[in-house]
C-alpha cells in the first residue's frame, strides 16, 4: 500500500470508486517516469519515476485529481548502452500514451494532465496528445515553468548538464534522499558538454562518453538546492493545472446555461 493519500491513486480504488470521483469532477494525471533508465552510479533505475510519483502526488494534495499508474516505459534512446536501460521505439511509445489518453478522455475526466519527467519523451507525448486531439488534455512539462527556470539560475554552479546532474540530483535529495549515494557521484568528462545526445560508457572517443552515465556534475549536488527547485516546480505545475481548471469549469458553466 502507498503512504501517502490512497484515495489519490487509481490503483488502490475499485473502479465504482473511481467513476465517483470522476462525476464529481476530478481531474486525472497520467505520470510518465522512467522505471529502467540509468541515473549514473549515484542513483537508482527508478528515479524519474520516482519524481513523477512524487509530483503527481504533490500536486493531488492543491488539486482534486486522480492519479493513474505511471507509464515507467518511454522513448529512451540517449541511454540505450547502459545496462537495463529499456527504450521503446518512438512510434510504440507514441501510441502508448494515445491510447491511454484516449481512455482518461473517454471516462469524462474533466481534464487529463500528462505529467513528462522526460526530455526525449516530450516530443512523443506531443504528438500523441495531438492525435487525440481533446481540449481537456495538458502536457505538463516539468522543467518548463518559470519558477523553476529563475529557479536553475539561482542555484546551478555546473557548467552543463541535463541527466544524473547537480540539479537532478539535488531535486532527489529534496524527494527522496535515501537513494541517493552521493559517495558514488561521479561528474561526465568535460568533452560530453559536446554530445549530441546518445551517452555511451565504453567509447572513450566519442563526445557522448560518460562512464557514470551522467550529463554533468551531480558532486555539487545539494538537498538545499533541491528544496529550492522543488518549491518553484511544484508551484509551476500546480498553477497551470489550476488555471486550466478553472478554465474548464467556466467553460462548463457556460455551455450548461445556453
Amino acid at each position: 500500500m502507498r503512504a501517502d493519500n490512497n484515495l489519490n491513486w487509481v490503483e488502490c480504488l475499485s473502479w465504482d470508486q473511481v467513476a465517483a470521483r470522476i462525476s464529481n469532477g476530478a481531474a486525472a494525471i497520467l505520470p510518465i517516469g522512467a522505471g529502467a533508465k540509468q541515473h549514473g552510479f549515484h542513483m537508482p533505475m527508478n528515479t524519474d519515476r520516482i519524481q513523477a510519483e512524487a509530483l503527481a502526488s504533490k500536486i493531488a494534495e492543491r488539486i482534486d485529481v486522480l492519479i493513474w499508474p505511471s507509464a515507467n516505459y518511454g522513448h529512451y534512446p540517449a541511454f540505450a548502452q547502459y545496462a537495463g536501460s529499456c527504450s521503446l521505439s518512438a512510434s510504440s511509445f507514441e501510441t502508448m500514451i494515445e491510447e491511454i489518453v484516449t481512455a482518461l478522455v473517454g471516462y469524462g475526466c474533466a481534464a487529463v494532465f500528462i505529467l513528462d519527467t522526460g526530455i526525449s519523451t516530450i516530443a512523443p507525448v506531443s504528438r500523441a496528445l495531438e492525435r487525440v486531439a481533446s481540449s481537456r488534455t495538458v502536457h505538463l512539462r516539468i522543467h518548463d515553468g518559470p519558477r523553476y527556470r529563475i529557479a536553475r539560475e539561482r542555484v546551478a554552479e555546473q557548467s552543463y548538464g541535463s541527466h544524473a546532474d547537480e540539479l537532478e540530483t539535488s531535486l532527489m535529495l529534496a524527494l527522496a534522499p535515501d537513494v541517493v549515494e552521493m559517495s558514488r557521484a561521479e561528474p561526465s568528462p568535460a568533452s560530453a558538454q559536446d554530445s549530441p545526445g546518445a551517452l555511451t560508457p565504453s567509447d572513450t572517443a566519442s563526445s557522448g562518453y560518460s562512464r557514470s552515465g551522467s550529463f554533468g556534475d551531480p558532486t555539487l549536488a545539494t538537498r538545499a538546492k533541491g528544496e529550492i527547485l522543488l518549491s518553484a516546480m511544484v508551484d509551476d505545475l500546480v498553477e497551470q493545472a489550476s488555471r486550466f481548471c478553472a478554465r474548464e469549469s467556466v467553460a462548463s458553466r457556460h455551455e450548461n446555461t445556453l
